[in-house]
């Protein structure tokens, strides 16, 4: 079981590679979507219709993922005129905030850059997340403080290690550190089961996650000369279940 919270409802973002799994997270109760593409390659920048749709549809709060690619965080300049125009989209579509994040080569913040996003973002009114480029810059301390100069809202974070619950004891320091100046947003490998863990091991009052789960493709032909029938007859979908146990766990 979590621990108490004082009353105060702790937030579950949600991430999303689709309107319909915005939809089914909306609708299993979460506060706040990440929509994005490309989960397996940790995230991309959604088309403008996915965009588009999920904001006519959606009533809950809704960020967008500003990557343009996989891979690193230290973009060249064409990527970075990509990320600017994917923010003002976002911001003449009506969403409520964006995710960004870049690196230098050293793994320090990428401020300047970083500040004109933030900038762009803040035409609109529109609230920022840095992103998991902080689990991979030089030092999280440091990096947390440049978000926080920046302006941004939160950190998303896995506490520099592969799942949030392995980074759990650095998530906690980064928590007391940053105080009210800054929301630390745990992510990555959080499941209803261990949702409760991560919250006594870290104090924190945001949570992100994917709570998906395999289901069966209803295609009927199957051509059997292919070899990859897992992931294409079988998909990868928001789990309402999964994100009602979780808030269940989190807010118990």
């Amino acid at each position: 079981m979590a621990e108490k919270n004082g009353g105060k409802k702790r937030v579950l973002e949600i991430c999303a590679d689709s309107v319909s799994g915005a939809l089914a997270a909306q609708s299993a109760g979460a506060q706040r979507i990440e929509l994005c593409a490309n989960l397996p390659e940790g995230g991309t920048t959604p088309s403008a219709a996915q965009i588009g749709e999920a904001r006519r549809a959606l009533h809950i709060k809704l960020y967008v993922l500003i990557r343009p690619r996989g891979g690193d965080f230290l973009y060249s300049d064409a990527e970075f005129e990509v990320m600017r125009s994917d923010v003002h989209f976002c911001g003449q579509a009506g969403c409520d905030g964006v995710v960004v994040g870049m690196l230098r080569p050293d793994g320090s913040v990428d401020t300047e850059r970083c500040r004109e996003l933030v900038a762009a973002a803040r035409r609109y009114a529109m609230g920022v997340t840095f992103h998991r480029a902080f689990d991979r810059s030089s030092n999280l301390f440091r990096a947390m403080e440049a978000a926080i100069e920046l302006g941004c809202e939160r950190i998303l974070t896995s506490g520099g290690y592969n799942t949030a619950i392995e980074g759990a004891a650095v998530i906690r320091q980064l928590i007391e550190r940053a105080g009210s100046r800054i929301a630390i947003m745990p992510g990555s490998g959080i499941t209803p089961e261990n949702a409760g863990e991560l919250i006594r091991k870290t104090g924190l009052q945001e949570m992100h996650g994917t709570f998906r789960s395999r289901t069966e493709s209803k295609m009927q032909h199957r051509n059997p000369l292919l070899s990859s029938q897992t992931e294409e007859y079988s998909l990868l979908t928001t789990d309402t279940k999964k994100i009602k146990e979780a808030l269940k766990s989190i807010n118990n």
